[in-house]
């Protein structure tokens, strides 16, 4: 028994040959009603320039006089709205040859109802009198002239019409340049979703494996997926999914790639949009918006909604003065809120949205049952960095010197998106400098051209400035060599980048928290180049800017934030919520004010002084380093050490430790190993080491408390008859961790 193939150009069954009438069906143009209007119009136009056949022939009035009128041939003349004449021939005078010029009359017309000739008068007074005239010399019967009153309907009604016309014309387009693309930019769709919705039919490349360094995000945005895939794992213990989770973070960090991630492995629809794409001028579209893009999206539950920069229409509601009494934007909201968790459950719809101003959000935005989870996601750190470099160097060809751990470490405070931008500006260098592979040079060159801007080689600056700047840059060098808490120095340089005219590049401490003192030897290290200027030159310049700036507000934190000053005690104005940004007064009177400029300016005024005492310390050092700045226009930490010796503070590299560690194992390894020990010699031994442990903590315990009793006899002794004064004890007071204004990587 033989079953017959199916042929290749056919469908295998049903469902395939549905789809392909479905797809046939989509091909063909939909039928518009607006299609008969257009007909109808063509067709009226079309009738009025028609001409049907029989119409007068046009002639001049001197014709009409000299050969019908004295020839007895008219019949009789019609004057039509005082400005055209029309003639009519006898029948029997129409034989004549004359007359050949006459067209047959059209259809259902007749020769004696159908003018023959027509002119256009002046005058009529004028037109009669040269008939009578013209009758009276050719002794003829004058013929009877008719008077009529006629109007073009046709033409009266398109004269209103077309303007009319192009008016809707021109309005039509508008509204749907305005309404843009959504619903297919038709007038009336303005108020439906702009959400992109990605499906099976969608394939999105974007999977967790393409996310590196949020290890902790990852986790719970996954476990959001696993619940869509397996439910049952979670309902049998009487768990129940997440309703909403909101990706908090800086600029570049990784929160859109998260939700790319969503898309590619949830294997549900997944509806994207950003926020701003609910914002539109007409009153109402966003909130229409919102409403249908729950609608589309409980169509198709169980299924994710993705909203970017959600801060867009979820900012706090009243906090602004300048809005109106019906803001359009919190109507938005407020149709966002009511949809999220209102009086009807959303099931089966997850609402995902990603911000990096979580501070001015609507708390009833932020509240559980709407978003369940608030995930952090950070600044990578030096393991995350490593992750990072590694999925984005690997379309990069690198040469064998080029080390991931290396380039982690010389990017502190990069986020995820200013690596890929790293590796690709590597790459553009490699490739402009005619190079088979990237080279470490190259990634090198590209930290300093993302950080400090272009470099300017041909920028001329006067002898006289140069020698400031590179004075300048070795003041910020010495004093931050001199400094155990300033960062490490990587290299001075006064070749002209960006706005900069010269840089000191650092590598910053990755801190989590940073101490006062840590704090004030910044500050000095930033005053170091003007502190050079005025003990080498006598005066001062302008190129001190970007460092005033930079002190004025680190001391400020120092004194109004992180509570760092005796005078203020441990007070902070930080607003967290950042709702101040809205209020026109300070959290602090003016007696307060006048305190904190004191003091920022007595601050200031210490770390200069301080920086100035250590370059006068080493001033013949200082001649010598910026001396050699202006000879090769860039010196590294090399240099440094030959001028100013090894500098003290400076820690022993990880790196080299953990090779000196796999050194000294490695030749443990190939030593003879001893016999084996036998348990009991092992216990043994185990016994005696720990009594002598405790021997020697019990003896360490009553040193501590003898040195204790015999301090407390001296202190008494020494304070009898004065005033107890309470001890405040100098320990290294810390701060809540602030990147962006503490880790700074680059003096002018």
């Amino acid at each position: 028994m033989s079953t017959k193939k199916p042929q290749n150009n056919q469908p295998t069954n049903k469902k395939q040959q549905g789809d392909a009438n479905q797809d046939k069906k989509s091909k063909k143009p939909g039928f518009n009603f607006y299609w008969i209007y257009g007909l109808l119009a063509l067709l009226f136009i079309g009738l009025q320039f028609m001409n049907w056949g029989g119409g007068a022939v046009d002639i001049s009035q001197q014709r009409f006089i000299n050969e019908m009128l004295k020839a007895g041939d008219v019949d009789r003349i019609e004057v039509i709205n005082e400005e055209i004449v029309e003639v009519y021939i006898k029948v029997d005078r129409l034989g004549q040859e004359k007359y050949d010029d006459i067209e047959e009359p059209g259809f259902g017309r007749d020769e004696r109802t159908t003018p023959h000739y027509t002119f256009r008068i002046g005058s009529v007074d004028a037109f009669v009198s040269r008939v009578d005239t013209a009758t009276e010399e050719a002794e003829v019967e004058e013929p009877p002239v008719f008077y009529d009153q006629r109007r073009d309907w046709g033409s009266d009604v398109l004269s209103w019409l077309i303007p009319i016309g192009i008016l809707i014309a021109f309005w039509i387009f508008i509204m749907r340049r305005m309404a843009g693309s959504a619903g297919g930019g038709q007038i009336f769709n303005v108020g439906k979703s702009k959400a992109k919705l990605y499906d099976s039919n969608t394939h999105v490349t974007v999977d967790f494996k393409d996310v590196a360094g949020l290890e902790e995000a990852k986790v719970e945005i996954m476990e959001i997926v696993e619940f869509l895939k397996n439910p049952q794992k979670y309902t049998e213990i009487g768990g129940s999914i997440p309703k909403g989770a909101i990706i908090v973070g800086p600029p570049g960090t990784g929160k859109t790639l998260l939700a790319k991630a969503v898309a590619g492995e949830a294997q549900v629809p997944f509806f994207s949009l950003s926020g701003s794409d609910f914002v539109e001028m007409f009153v109402g579209v966003g909130a229409s918006r919102v409403r249908d893009l729950f609608k589309n999206a409980k169509e198709k539950a169980p299924c994710i909604i993705f909203i970017d920069e959600i801060d867009a229409i979820g900012r706090a509601r009243g906090k602004n003065p300048m809005s109106s009494a019906n803001d359009e934007r919190e109507n938005t909201l407020n149709s966002l809120l009511s949809e999220m968790d209102g009086f009807d459950t959303n099931s089966g719809v997850i609402i995902l949205a990603a911000t990096n101003r979580a501070d001015v959000l609507d708390r009833a935005l932020l509240r559980a049952g709407r978003f369940d989870r608030q995930i952090q996601v950070e600044m990578p750190d030096l393991k995350e960095r490593e992750d990072i470099f590694k999925v984005h160097i690997k379309p990069l060809k690198l040469s064998d010197e080029v080390s991931v751990e290396f380039l982690a470490k010389q990017t502190p405070g990069f986020s995820g998106a200013d690596i890929a931008n790293l590796c690709n500006e590597a790459a553009l260098f490699a490739a402009r400098r005619n190079k088979k592979s990237v080279e470490k040079q190259d990634f090198l060159d590209a930290v300093d051209r993302i950080i400090g801007g272009l470099e300017k080689k041909n920028k001329i600056i006067p002898p006289k400035e140069k020698r400031a700047i590179a004075y300048h840059e070795a003041g910020h060098a010495a004093v931050n060599w001199k400094l155990e808490h300033a960062h490490p120095l990587v290299k001075v340089t006064i070749v002209p980048r960006g706005k900069a005219l010269g840089s000191a590049w650092y590598l910053p401490e990755e801190r989590q928290l940073t101490t006062e003192e840590q704090m004030f030897d910044e500050i000095t290290a930033a005053l170091g180049g003007r502190a050079a200027e005025e003990i080498m030159f006598g005066n001062v310049s302008t190129g001190a800017l970007n460092d005033l700036e930079r002190v004025t507000k680190q001391s400020y934190a120092m004194i109004v934030y992180f509570g760092l000053n005796p005078r203020l005690g441990n007070i902070s104005y930080y607003d967290s919520s950042g709702q101040s940004e809205y209020t026109f007064t300070k959290p602090y009177s003016e007696k307060t004010a006048q305190v904190i400029d004191e003091e920022v300016s007595a601050m200031v005024e210490r770390a200069y002084q301080r920086a100035k005492k250590i370059l006068y310390d080493e001033k013949e050092n200082l001649t010598k380093l910026a001396e050699k700045l202006l000879e090769s226009e860039v010196i590294f930490q090399e240099d440094m050490e030959q001028i100013f010796g090894k500098r003290p503070f400076d820690k022993e590299d990880e790196v080299t430790k953990e090779k000196e560690k796999k050194k000294s194992a490695s030749s443990k390894k190939t030593k003879k190993v001893p016999e084996k020990k036998t348990k009991q010699n092992k216990d043994k031994e185990d016994k005696k080491e720990s009594n002598k442990k405790s021997e020697q903590d019990t003896d360490k315990v009553n040193k501590k408390e003898s040195d204790k009793k015999s301090e407390q006899d001296t202190d008494k002794e020494d304070k009898k008859g004065s005033d107890k004064k309470s001890k405040q004890g100098t320990g290294k007071k810390t701060r809540a961790a602030v990147n962006e204004n503490l880790s700074q990587s680059s003096q002018k």
